[in-house]
Formats: C-alpha cells, structure tokens, sequence
C-alpha cells in the first residue's frame, strides 16, 4: 500500500503565523545593501527563515482560526516582531546619531557619499558609522544571537498568544530614547575636544592679533575628529555590545 502524505489543517497557519513574526524582525535588521536588495530575495530569506523554525511551530487548533480571530493573531505577531526588528535597529542608530553629531561640528558635513544601505546621499561620517554598525553585527554573532533568540521567543511568547502589552510598548518607547543617551556618550569626547579647540584658537587670536587661525581651524578640527574617533574605536564595542543585550532581554519577558 503507497503511505499518503497528509498535512495537518493547522500547518498552513502556523507556517503564516511564524512567517509574520520573522519578517516583522528582518525589516529592521541592518543587512548590507538591504534597501538596494530585490524584494523577493527578501522575501525568499524570510520564508527560508521561518521553515528552519519548523520545530518551534504551534499546533494551531484549526476549531479557533476564524478569519476574524487568525487576523488578530497575524496582527500580534506582525507587532511582535517589528517590535524585535526596532529594538535591534537601535543599534545601528545609536552609531548614527553620534556621527552625526560629530560630524556636525567637525565640519565633515559638506562631503557626502553614497550610503550603500540606502542608496542615498548622506555625510560621510554617518556612511561609516551605519557600515560599522553592520560590521559590529556580524562580528559579533548577532546575527546567529538573533535566530536564536526567534527560536527561543516561540517558546516564551508563543504565536497566536503573544498580546501587545502596555510594559512592552513602555520598555521599547524607554530603549528608543536610550539612543541618544548612548549617542551623546559617544560624541561628548569629540565633542569636548573640538569645544576646547575652538577656544584655544579665540584665546590665541585674541593674545596676539597677527596669528590669524581662523584658516587652520577647520583642518585642525578634522584632525582632532579622526584622532578622537580612533580614539573611541576602543570603547565603542564593549558599549554596542552591552547595549545589544539591554535590547534582546525584554523580548523573552513574560
């Protein structure tokens, strides 16, 4: 007798279910190029993703997937995991922001390149800063950490059962603003040092008015700003990684 394969009714909706949450997470993860990426490669990822989760999957009871209730479950998780996917985004624009700072005062905002994870004109410095937060990502594992971590919230926050709380929202809005505390803490060193350059260059311009810096300032500035930031190339990724871990942990919260 030829066995018959037979799939369970509730397959198809776990397989969507699970699909909702991990899209929700790769929209926000920084992947090179991810903008420039077509869209179906996206997809395909995502869907690969999802199949590799096939033994975290719920048993759905096809009896309570009415349409009305498997779209509230669709919404849950699609919540869930753009929540996730923003909370790891974090990372990236935490870097970005005290580039930007930075590079503000430094004067590197008047060059600007081609960001390859946009394709759009940016300033130079938060170019580097987005590719060193990419970087930082992938060397460190984050991105296996993160497909564990998908693995592990399957568990934690099963799908269909997840409920968009008010501490949830709370945590990611408090995470959120931690962006530019972590930011501020970046670009404060460099920041300072171009503050004191300034005003060693006024009082020196002030003492004797034949010393004309003002010509030298802005060479000057950008010296100090690639000094200081190599500088902070030692700091910032025991920083990034402490931060990755205040990110993950409310997601597996009960």
């Amino acid at each position: 007798m030829v066995p018959q394969l037979s799939i369970p009714a509730g397959l198809p909706l776990a397989f969507g279910l699970v699909l909702a949450r991990v899209a929700g997470v790769f929209f926000f993860l920084p992947f090179p190029a991810r903008d420039a990426t077509p869209a179906i490669a996206r997809a395909a990822f995502a869907v690969a993703a999802a199949l590799a989760l096939f033994s975290h999957w719920p048993d759905v009871d096809v009896r309570l997937a009415t349409t009305g209730m498997f779209a509230v479950w669709l919404a849950g998780e699609a919540a869930f995991g753009l929540a996730a996917g923003l909370l790891v985004g974090f990372l990236a624009e935490a870097l970005t922001l005290a580039a930007q700072l930075i590079g503000l005062q430094a004067g590197y905002g008047y060059a600007s390149v081609v960001d390859p994870t946009t394709q759009a004109d940016s300033d130079v410095l938060q170019v580097v800063a987005r590719l060193t937060g990419g970087l930082l990502f992938f060397a460190f594992g984050l991105d296996g950490q993160m497909l564990r971590a998908l693995a592990l919230s399957l568990e934690v926050h099963p799908p269909g059962q997840f409920v968009l709380t008010r501490t949830l929202v709370a945590t990611v809005v408090a995470l959120g603003a931690n962006v530019f505390t972590l930011g501020l803490r970046l670009a404060f060193p460099v920041l300072g040092l171009l503050l004191l350059t300034e005003l060693a260059i006024a009082l020196v311009g002030r003492l004797s008015s034949s010393l004309h810096l003002g010509n030298s300032a802005a060479p000057l500035k950008m010296l100090l700003t690639l000094a200081g930031l190599a500088a902070l190339l030692k700091i910032v990724p025991g920083l990034y990684l402490a931060y990755a871990g205040r990110l993950v942990a409310p997601l597996f919260e009960r």
